[in-house]
């Protein structure tokens, strides 16, 4: 048993002990929420998960099927959501990706995933832009491999924004994507960390963007999230004098709503919940951040609570129990109030 529990993905291996014991299972079932043993951190959906178990046990194969289902079937969201999910397994436990790519080295999910864990490595290196100059190639094949594909163009906007590519080239790019799948939600989240003001833009950059962006998209698609995500990141960054009260407020309007068209307790969503989550604490609104916290149940993700800490988990408990237990003493928020969080190149 020892044995096999070593050889599992992190996310079925989630610290317990670590946590301290707490006596308020009533508090927390007379609120409609779980309680803090039964969250776990980055659970993976029902397809993905038996893909990484047997990815933690050598085999590639239950992965290769999953990529190849997703490419048939055009599933971008998922499949993007699938690639950067495996990469990051294969980052920490390469065989299982080795044997893979051996095996098929001109497949086009296996180039996808290559070019992802590349751009992964390079973002992770001190060389970072010598070394996403290297991979280059890796991405251009992944996209050749099947040009109906938009994650590749993700995984280029991820790198042109590391790389500081000028606003010409990524625009080039962005374009491309967007011929592709219009509302892709991993090419949006993409050009909006690009224009973010720490890289290439502002926050009011960052919110033009992402509020046409939702204007133009379906009710039901994720791109509906992209406001509160910039919401996100002006709040995490100090805030500042550039966006309103009131913006922040419809950007997390427009975020409850799509929330409100999935099921609860649903990994897909999971991230947008704590995104949102994160948003309402901020602006005050506990009430409706109780409510996200319900639809959230067990599934924690590390963005954005990674944002603010180094334990994630430990964060989102911590943030969930203040909601829980009531109105805090916190002053409430106000344009200009800095809150220290670290900043992080790949956040927001």
């Amino acid at each position: 048993m020892g044995h096999t529990m070593a050889l599992l993905p992190p996310f079925i291996r989630v610290s317990r002990a670590s946590r301290r014991t707490r006596n308020a299972a009533a508090p927390h079932s007379a609120a409609g929420l779980p309680t803090d043993d039964e969250v776990l951190l980055d659970v993976p959906d029902d397809r993905l998960g038996p893909a990484l178990v047997a990815a933690g046990l050598g085999a590639y194969a239950p992965a290769a099927q999953l990529m190849a289902h997703t490419r048939e079937r055009a599933e971008w969201e998922y499949r993007d959501r699938y690639a950067i999910r495996l990469a990051s397994f294969a980052h920490s436990r390469s065989e299982w990706f080795e044997e893979w790519r051996a095996a098929a080295p001109r497949d086009p999910d296996v180039l996808l995933v290559a070019a992802q864990l590349a751009v992964d490595r390079a973002w992770r290196s001190p060389a970072r832009a010598e070394q996403l100059r290297e991979v280059s190639p890796l991405i251009t094949a992944a996209a050749q491999s099947d040009v109906r594909d938009p994650v590749p163009w993700r995984i280029a906007l991820d790198h042109a924004r590391g790389a500081r590519a000028g606003h010409k080239y990524f625009g080039e790019l962005w374009e491309a994507a967007v011929r592709r799948a219009p509302h892709h939600y991993g090419c949006h989240v993409a050009a909006k960390r690009y224009l973010a003001e720490s890289w290439h833009g502002s926050h009011r950059e960052c919110f033009d963007f992402a509020d046409r962006a939702a204007q133009d998209a379906p009710a039901g698609s994720l791109v509906q999230a992209l406001p509160a995500r910039a919401a996100f990141a002006y709040l995490a960054d100090g805030c500042g004098p550039e966006v309103p009260r009131e913006r922040l407020d419809a950007a997390a309007d427009r975020a409850i709503t799509l929330s409100a068209r999935f099921p609860s307790a649903d990994p897909w969503p999971a991230e947008i919940r704590n995104v949102l989550t994160c948003v309402l604490v901020r602006l005050g609104r506990r009430d409706d951040a109780l409510a996200q916290l319900r639809l959230i149940g067990p599934y924690a993700t590390s963005f954005p609570w990674s944002r603010l800490s180094d334990d994630p988990l430990g964060h989102f408990l911590a943030v969930r129990e203040e909601v829980r237990s009531g109105p805090s003493e916190r002053p409430p928020w106000h344009p200009g109030m800095g809150h220290g969080e670290r900043a992080r190149p790949t956040d927001h």
